[in-house]
This record gives structure tokens, C-alpha cells and sequence, in this order.
């Protein structure tokens, strides 16, 4: 059955300029939108009490401290916190231009957005602001 229906395909042409112009565009929107989410994501506020380089320095100061009388599975636990604790100290001192994302989805994401189906309604439960989409050209009857 598998041998019917590829005898039943022609043969492929080669790909017009156009459609490797259009492929390359999709790529480059679809890039420039999860560039933006990605940075969205990585910015949004998280619950609770909110961390500082400085209360971050003074845990790990108190980890070592620890460290010294710790029995064998205290000190694994430690060493455990403290690393994660370096990685969020990283992860903070490493900031995020999320302007720069923003302006390259606001370039492509009407036209990503027609493409694709995508609703306004989908945008705001992703986390996109009204002022994006609006700057974007994204309305609620889109």
C-alpha cells in the first residue's frame, strides 16, 4: 500500500526563489517571536519573597560556615544549596534586554500571528502586554 502512494506522487520541482524566500521569512519571524517569549519568560516575576545579590552572598558566607562541623549528608545538602545559590547569583547579575526582543516581535508578530492562527486571546494567557500587541498591530478582532 506504502508503494501506491508514493508511485502516485509525481516527481518533486525544484523550489522557486519565492517559497525559499517565504521559508527563510518564517524561520526569521518564528526566531524573532521565541526570542521574545523566551525573554518574557525569563523576566516574569516569580512568587515570594524576592532574592538579593547581597542575601544571596550572606547565605552562601553561611554555608561555609556550616560546611566546617557538618556531618556527611549535611555537607552533600550544602554543597547542593550553595551551588544553586552561585547559578541564581549568575542568573541575576546577568541582565536581560527584553527591549530588544520586543522590537523585533513587534516587527513580525501580525504577520506571524495571521500565518499561524494565532489569537489575541492566545497572546494575553502567554503573557504578551495589550500595549505589545497593540504596538504590534495585533487587535482583539484579530
Amino acid at each position: 500500500m506504502l508503494k501506491d502512494m508514493s508511485a502516485k506522487r509525481g516527481p518533486k520541482g525544484p523550489m522557486s526563489d519565492e517559497h525559499k524566500a517565504k521559508l527563510a521569512q518564517g524561520r526569521t519571524d518564528a526566531k524573532a517571536v521565541k526570542n521574545y517569549l523566551e525573554a518574557m519568560r525569563a523576566n516574569k516575576p516569580r512568587r515570594g519573597r524576592k532574592r538579593t545579590p547581597d542575601s544571596i552572598n550572606k547565605r552562601l558566607a553561611t554555608i561555609d560556615e556550616l560546611m566546617i562541623d557538618a556531618d556527611p549528608l549535611d555537607e552533600l545538602k550544602l554543597i547542593e544549596e550553595r551551588r544553586r545559590l552561585t547559578e541564581e547569583l549568575e542568573s541575576l547579575e546577568a541582565t536581560v534586554d527584553i527591549a530588544e526582543f520586543e522590537e523585533a516581535f513587534v516587527n513580525v508578530a501580525k504577520g506571524y500571528s495571521e500565518r499561524q492562527g494565532i489569537s489575541y486571546a492566545s497572546w494575553r494567557e502567554v503573557g504578551v502586554e495589550p500595549s505589545v500587541l497593540k504596538r504590534a498591530g495585533i487587535s482583539r478582532s484579530s
